[in-house]
Order: C-alpha cells, then sequence, then structure tokens
C-alpha cells in the first residue's frame, strides 16, 4: 500500500512540475559559472562538505531547484542570492547542463554505519513508517530526471544529513506533495546519519 502511494506521488510529480525550459548548452552554461565554483567547484565537486556536489545531477534538478530559489520556493542564505543573480532564466538550463554533464567524484561512508543506512535505503524502517530512498532515488541513488528527484548518491553525508534535517523541521517545503517532510519527519537523528553515510558511498 505504502510502496503504490510512493509511485502514485511520483507520477504526480511528473506531471504538476511541469515548468518548461529550453534545452541547455553546456558549453554555454560553462560561461556562466564563474559565481558558481567558489562553493561548488569548476567542475561541480565541492570540496566543502556542506555544499552539495552537483556534477552529474540530473539537469531537471538543478532547473527546478535554481527556479525555486529564484521565486522563494525555497530559501537559504547563500543560494537564494546567488541564484536571484542569475542574469536571466534563459541561463538556467545552461548552468545546469554544465553541470550536469560533469563526472562526479566518489564518496566514502563510514563503514560503520553502512550497513544500517543500505538497509533503510534498500527496505525503509517499517517500525516507524520510513518509506525506502530507492523507491524514489532509485537502487543505485541515480534519481529521476522527469520526476525532479536528485540523484544523490555520491553527495556529501554531512550534506545529505542537512537536508533531511530540513525537510524535517519544516525549513525546506518545496519537495512535490510534501513527500521528502513526510519521510523525514519519521527518521531519528541516527537514521539521518545512517542512510547518508551509505548514500555517499554509493557509486554508479
Amino acid at each position: 500500500m505504502k510502496r503504490a502511494l510512493i509511485i502514485t506521488l511520483a507520477g504526480l510529480a511528473i506531471t504538476t512540475s511541469a515548468t518548461v525550459f529550453a534545452a541547455g548548452d553546456a558549453a554555454k552554461g560553462k560561461t556562466l559559472t564563474a559565481t558558481c565554483t567558489a562553493c561548488h567547484g569548476a567542475d561541480g565537486n565541492s570540496v566543502n562538505p556542506d555544499w552539495p556536489k552537483l556534477a552529474g545531477q540530473k539537469e531537471e534538478y538543478i532547473i527546478k531547484q535554481l527556479t525555486d530559489f529564484r521565486s522563494g520556493a525555497r530559501v537559504d542564505a547563500t543560494m537564494s542570492p546567488m541564484a536571484k543573480s542569475i542574469a536571466s532564466d534563459d541561463d538556467i538550463p545552461h548552468i545546469a547542463a554544465y553541470f550536469a554533464s560533469q563526472k562526479v567524484k566518489p564518496g566514502t561512508g563510514d563503514v560503520k554505519l553502512v550497513k544500517e543506512g543500505e538497509a533503510l535505503f534498500k527496505g525503509g524502517k517499517m517500525s516507524s513508517g520510513v518509506t525506502a530512498c530507492s523507491a524514489c532515488h532509485g537502487v543505485t541513488g541515480q534519481g529521476n530526471g522527469k520526476a525532479k528527484f536528485p540523484k544523490i548518491s555520491d553527495q556529501h553525508a554531512k550534506y545529505l544529513v542537512k537536508q533531511l534535517h530540513s525537510f524535517k523541521a519544516g525549513k525546506r517545503t518545496n519537495d512535490a506533495g510534501k513527500m521528502m517532510q513526510n519521510i523525514a519527519t519519521k527518521m531519528t537523528d541516527a537514521d539521518m546519519s545512517a542512510v547518508a553515510e551509505y548514500i555517499t558511498g554509493l557509486h554508479d
């Protein structure tokens, strides 16, 4: 029943988040990312675990997040003004195409937490109603571009935990159908840490 609900919500996310952008030009996007590189790295591989890796991320997801930062649907003290400084909405697909075309550098998870994290990622946690991450993000964490579900494999564990806490606290609310908010609310700090350590070491 819960799996059917997730699949239904995933389909809803595809049909209701229908903002249309022209196809991005990665070469043009590279020329537009000068201000992005200070935090995210020239190739989208940030070295600071507080900031996400954008290399290899789904274009559709990057477009949505930049658009949400510009509109105020998602708020962050650093990213909101940066996104609003982009000269035109027309530049967003090019920036997204550039980062999507880059190769992400592998992460390494804490071996003490990986086994527990793997169980949560693949099977969820029935005792507290936590849905398996793989239901939306895929078994290898590659995400779903059409549904705007991000690629999460190889992502910094610290950043992942930060986002889960933001969803749980209601500080981040730009998820379709409150899917991530509802899941994160049921997760303990230990759950978040364990699954994040598994995800950061999850490779293609």
